[in-house]
Formats: C-alpha cells, sequence, structure tokens
C-alpha cells in the first residue's frame, strides 16, 4: 500500500469516527501498526489530526444550533457538568457517543475556540497514543 493511500485513508476514517458519522479508526490504525510499514508517530499524527478536525466540525455544527432555553433534568445536570468544566471537557470527547455529543454542545454553548481546540487535540491524541501503544506491546509479547 503506497504511503499516500495509507495515511489518507487513515485521515478520513478518523475523520468520519470523529463526526456523527460511524467509523472504525481505530482498527485501521491497530491494523496499519501491525503491518509495520509506516512510521508510528506518523499513524498517530494522521489519526489525531483527522479526529480532532472531526471534533471539530460537530463543534463548528454545535455552534449553528439556535440557542433555546431547555427544561429537564439532564438538560440542568449536562449544562452544569460542562459549565463547570467548560472546554477541558473535551478531553473525554473520544469517548464513543458521548464525545460527539460533547463537542456540538461545546459549540452550542460557545467555548472559546483556543481553548476547545487545545483540549479536543489532547484528548484525541492520546487516545491514539495509548492504543497505539496496546498495539506495539501486545506485538512484542505475542512474539
Amino acid at each position: 500500500m503506497s504511503e499516500w493511500l495509507t495515511y489518507g485513508s487513515l485521515f478520513a476514517s478518523s475523520f468520519l469516527s470523529a463526526t456523527l458519522l460511524p467509523g472504525s479508526s481505530e482498527v485501521l490504525l491497530v491494523a496499519l501498526l501491525i503491518t509495520g510499514q509506516s512510521s508510528v508517530i506518523g499513524l498517530i499524527f494522521i489519526a489525531a489530526l483527522g479526529n480532532t478536525l472531526g471534533g471539530l466540525t460537530n463543534i463548528f455544527l454545535g455552534r449553528l444550533l439556535p440557542r433555546k432555553n431547555q427544561q429537564g433534568r439532564w438538560h440542568d445536570t449536562a449544562m452544569t457538568w460542562l459549565h463547570r468544566l467548560g472546554p477541558a471537557a473535551l478531553l473525554f470527547s473520544w469517548l464513543p457517543l458521548v464525545g460527539d455529543l460533547l463537542c456540538v454542545m461545546a459549540g452550542w454553548l460557545r467555548f472559546s475556540w483556543l481553548p476547545v481546540v487545545l483540549y479536543l487535540a489532547i484528548g484525541k491524541t492520546l487516545r491514539y497514543i495509548v492504543v497505539a501503544t496496546a498495539t506495539l506491546q501486545g506485538m512484542e509479547w505475542w512474539h
């Protein structure tokens, strides 16, 4: 597989995985790591970049939503939690389903861009570092 195709497919998969669309970027990252044909740091960087940009897409979509005053227990709980943590809540943006909602809510709450991008990128990157490390350690253990 060519480098362009390798990195391009991982970028597309990680971008789509971060949006509301289903994706499997971790599976692709593991498969590419197992082949050993690409740089580990390059794969982590591309996966994190695509996933961060996908998360920013959700934040942008959240900013497009109208701001209405909603009432209800779950809404109040979520708003209290997000206001308390602020953009740091985006460290958990890698979580399935919850992460997508966190990104949309961060946009809807109009969090400042710089902290949003920083926390989002840190959370997404740490996830891929953990997946890559576990994969590489597993490969060493297996052989």
